[in-house]
């Protein structure tokens, strides 16, 4: 007899407390906790740390690499720019 190789790919509430943001997916996950959807079914859920609504690279909140102040600052500590021939 042939055992079923798959996992069980069932639907899954992931939330992201810091963001107060939750969404429904199918995924292998698995939880004790439970959720009450808006469809009024009940779902497993899963803690996540951060999402989409709270990852600085989505939410537009990255910080920039100030990447000309640290040529600038190279230049000074190492002297020069192009040009100078060593």
């Amino acid at each position: 007899m042939q055992q079923d190789k798959h996992p069980d790919y069932h639907p899954v509430v992931f939330r992201d407390r810091a963001a107060g943001y939750a969404f429904l997916t199918r995924s292998t996950a698995t939880s004790d906790q439970t959720i009450d959807w808006d469809d009024g079914q009940t779902y497993p859920v899963v803690d996540v740390e951060i999402s989409s609504e709270s990852h600085p690279f989505h939410t537009g909140k990255a910080r920039t690499v100030d990447s000309e102040g640290r040529v600038a600052a190279f230049e000074r500590r190492y002297g020069g720019g192009a040009g100078q021939g060593g």
